[in-house]
């Protein structure tokens, strides 16, 4: 929906949004954010994911951030800004949890790069985007319990590898001092045997470790980032046209 809003700048020459997208990147220009107290959030017409179209009669096609923000300093006194708003579907509320929400999705990446894919106006304006995004945070959540119980069972298997190492020492020294030769060889195996058993634990934790490790490092420091980057892309033409 098409809709323009007249702003006089504040003492400070400016009307307080923060832009995203834009050249060349994303085919569109979007508000990211309006700051309080300022000539945009005392006007109330503008709020975050409404796409910034023209400024005093200035198309905005082709235009960068970088290019916008100028533009909108360049000029004094009262602005129009022409814009456009992506409405709600019947039926849906974007109640203030729901925007926090929103938010809390597009500040987990670097700016620099939330920025660039237009992934802000993306999560802000997309129901469907946020879902799947929630889908896959999900499905890491059930990944980092899995994770956690393997960790808590690689820990068991260790304190056990070490009660058979011990007990293998215990049953190994009793059958060197023991005098029958059939009682020795017993205890001499069964001591054996408890070692075996601790070289084994020893090694499923050698190799199952490492694997957790870097299991536990993608859930924690790539998962999130890549799957919304990796979405955000894929919706990217949908989205910003």
């Amino acid at each position: 929906m098409s809709r323009s809003v007249s702003l006089e700048k504040g003492k400070n020459n400016m009307i307080g949004i923060s832009i995203g997208g834009g050249s060349p990147f994303c085919p569109v220009l979007y508000v990211v954010q309006v700051f309080h107290r300022t000539p945009a959030y005392d006007d109330g017409n503008l709020t975050p994911g409404d796409e910034l179209v023209m400024v005093d009669g200035v198309s905005l096609k082709g235009y960068t951030r970088k290019e916008t923000a100028q533009l909108i300093q360049s000029k004094k006194g009262v602005i129009t800004i022409a814009f456009n708003r992506i409405e709600p579907p019947k039926g849906k509320n974007y109640d203030i949890a729901m925007k926090k929400v929103k938010h809390r999705l597009v500040e987990r990446l670097k700016d620099r790069t939330a920025d660039t894919l237009g992934i802000s106006r993306a999560v802000l304006v997309n129901d469907k985007l946020l879902k799947k995004v929630e889908y896959l945070e999900k499905n890491a959540e059930v990944y980092r319990g899995i994770t956690e119980r393997a960790k808590e069972f690689l820990q068991g298997t260790k304190a056990l590898a070490q009660s058979h190492r011990e007990f293998g020492q215990v049953f190994s020294e009793i059958g060197v001092y023991e005098t029958q030769t059939s009682a020795s060889v017993a205890f001499t195996n069964f001591g054996n045997a408890h070692k075996a058993m601790a070289d084994e634990g020893a090694k499923l934790i050698k190799s199952v470790g490492p694997m957790l490790r870097d299991l536990g490092t993608f859930l924690e420091k790539v998962s999130c980032h890549c799957f919304v980057v990796f979405l955000c892309v894929l919706c990217f033409h949908v989205i910003c046209t």
